[in-house]
C-alpha cells in the first residue's frame, strides 16, 4: 500500500529527501506522495523512511492503493532498472 501524507503536514520538507524513490514533492500548501512511486521503502529499506523523520506524524497508508510486499518489491525494482 502506498503512503499518503495528510492535511496535518506542517511543510517542513523533512520527508522529501528521505525517499529513496523520489516520490515525494513540495504541494501547495503541503507535501504531496506520488502513489505510482511509493513502495513503503520495500526493496530500500526495513521501514518507510518519510514516516521515520517525520516530525507531525501525517504520513498514513493511502486506502487507494493496497499492494502487497510482491507488488511493491515489483514497483520499487521497475523504478530502479
Amino acid at each position: 500500500m502506498a503512503l499518503m501524507i495528510n492535511e496535518d503536514c506542517t511543510a517542513c520538507d523533512a520527508c522529501k529527501p528521505a525517499c529513496p524513490n523520489e516520490a515525494i514533492s513540495a504541494g501547495d500548501p503541503m507535501y504531496v506522495i506520488d502513489a505510482l512511486r511509493c513502495t513503503e521503502c520495500v526493496g530500500a529499506h526495513d521501514e518507510p523512511q518519510c514516516k521515520l523523520v517525520c516530525p507531525a506524524q501525517c504520513i498514513v497508508a493511502n486506502p487507494d492503493f493496497e499492494e502487497t510486499q510482491e507488488e511493491l518489491m515489483a514497483k520499487y525494482e521497475s523504478l530502479h532498472s
